[in-house]
């Protein structure tokens, strides 16, 4: 037989296990005694197959603990180890109570398919059990006056041991439960069920109360953060009835009547500095216009007119000759030989 096909028929039996899966969570951490519920998805195609819970990490060689097809009791609750399916929203849910450290291991959700051609489908997920302390909320905050109550879990084999709460920081503040498993003053109140649960409840919470606490029951410690947030002040709005007698105060203007007399003010200072920068400007300019022309007049004596006309030029220039033998301070120059408009006399 060829060595492809002696491939292909080796792989056959895992082909529904590649395309058809089974999904769970990968790890699970819990306290050792408290319950775990692990939900295992399928695909509808596998809705009415067996589905079995068994603890190992091979396929091959996995213990079955429990099977859909094998109910042992009437009350899961009871039971070590139980298992459902429901077959409307396609998952199945193995629940283990009581947890030992000795739990801890791998575990294989599948779905039982059948035939010795075709692999099961399943997955693998990973619980480890351990021993310690946990709290069911780290951060916790109430109201000026108010109480709030912390939860702290521990494991079995602290069952026995003194629980202690203290303020982080300072160990004279710790308060112990004792041997009845108690302690109660008008602030605090710590409470032991002997099985996994002690609570603590803080009473009338002041300011100074925030701050980082522990919980502690053996050798084991955990964090607590505490808010306390301000009480809320309450406005009291006094109403006062007057007699008929009484007289009523004239009402204020309301508040648009008082903006728009404000805004028309501001407008109309406005336009008066408009007008008072207009006013200015036309002075300036005005001024400059002057100035202008008398510093030319300055640097320019001669009217640029006389000084343009050839005729009223060459009368000019005869003036001033004969100006130098005589005094001729009225003088006159004629050119006869030009038109009568073209004359020109002084």
């Amino acid at each position: 037989m060829p060595k492809p096909l002696v491939l292909a028929l080796g792989l056959l039996p895992w082909i529904p296990a590649l395309l058809c899966r089974v999904t769970t969570v990968g790890e699970h951490v819990v306290l050792e005694g408290e319950s775990l519920t692990v939900p295992c998805q399928y695909e509808p195609q596998y809705a009415s197959y067996v589905k079995y819970w068994c603890r190992g990490s091979m396929r091959e060689f996995c213990s079955s603990l429990a099977r859909t097809d094998n109910i042992r009791s009437d009350n899961p609750a009871e039971d070590k180890l139980s298992i459902f399916d429901d077959q409307v929203q396609l998952v199945f849910t193995v629940t283990m109570n009581n947890l030992k450290e000795a739990d801890s291991g791998w575990y294989m959700c599948g779905v039982e398919i059948g035939g010795g051609w075709t692999a099961d489908v399943a997955t693998f997920t990973y619980i480890k059990v351990i021993h310690g302390l946990s709290v069911v909320s780290s951060q916790l905050s109430g109201e000026e006056g108010s109480s709030i109550t912390v939860e702290c879990l521990y494991s079995e084999r602290y069952r026995q041991s003194e629980k202690k709460w203290c303020r982080s920081g300072d160990w004279s503040s710790c308060l112990l439960t004792g041997s009845e498993g108690s302690y109660e003053d008008t602030s605090v109140a710590i409470s032991d069920d002997r099985t996994r649960t002690f609570t603590v409840t803080l009473k009338k919470l002041q300011l100074r109360d925030t701050g980082w606490y522990w919980c502690s029951a053996g050798q084991q410690q955990i964090a607590v953060h505490v808010l306390v947030t301000p009480r809320p002040t309450t406005t009291v709005s006094v109403t006062s009835q007057l007699t008929p007698s009484q007289s009523v105060a004239p009402s204020l203007p309301p508040p648009n009547s008082i903006i728009t007399k404000q805004s028309w003010n501001n407008r109309r200072q406005d336009h008066i500095l408009e007008w008072l920068l207009l006013c200015t400007s036309l002075m300036l300019l005005v001024g400059m216009v002057i100035l202008v022309r008398k510093l030319w007049r300055l640097h320019n004596p001669r009217d640029p007119f006389l000084e343009q006309d050839p005729v009223l030029r060459q009368a000019n220039e005869e003036k001033a000759r004969i100006s130098k033998y005589s005094d001729l301070q009225h003088a006159d120059v004629v050119f006869p030989k030009r038109n009568y408009q073209d004359a020109h006399m002084y």
